[in-house]
């Protein structure tokens, strides 16, 4: 059962720090399409794919002590910062993980801003759909974004290396 729970501390580990909430969605969600076995489910909401189970787990590790979460004030909203904490190390070490390589793909994803990293989740959400109609999607469920043709096609390339 803890086994989810040890992937994510694992994932901490690796990325060393995550900024934003959104932002640890959308990578946890990407790793999943590039086949990295996280086991949270998805559905579509607001900001994209969102998984309530990840949330509820995230704030269970927090309440172990395994992660640290700083929330820091901005001018009209909160920032939330994570970090694996020394109960959270010691904890992973009871686990032996089965999980492929993912250093270099966490680095890649923690190097793209929010923006960008919605809207690779949102054209992957749609991944069973050919290019254009995954694009026609996007515009249709995200319109108040205004995700530009070179925003697209930039995520397009990075879905596809990413996925490689």
């Amino acid at each position: 059962m803890l086994i989810n729970h040890a992937k994510l501390i694992r994932f901490f580990q690796i990325a060393e720090d995550i900024t934003g909430r959104k932002k640890l969605q959308k990578m946890i969600y990407i790793l999943q399409k590039c086949n990295i076995p996280f086991e949270e489910r998805y559905q579509f909401h607001f900001y994209g794919p969102y998984s309530e189970e990840l949330t509820l787990r995230v704030e269970e590790l927090c309440n172990l002590g395994f992660l640290a979460e700083e929330r820091e004030e901005k001018t009209s909203y909160y920032q939330y910062h994570y970090q694996i904490t020394a109960a959270g190390e010691e904890f992973l070490k009871q686990f032996t993980l089965d999980l492929p390589d993912m250093s270099d793909k966490i680095q890649l994803l923690k190097g793209k801003s929010s923006r960008f990293l919605e809207l690779v989740s949102t054209l992957l959400y749609f991944d069973d759909l050919e290019a254009a109609e995954q694009i026609e999607k996007l515009h249709h469920v995200k319109p108040k974004q205004r995700f530009t043709d070179e925003e697209i096609q930039e995520a397009m390339r990075f879905i596809h290396l990413i996925q490689h």
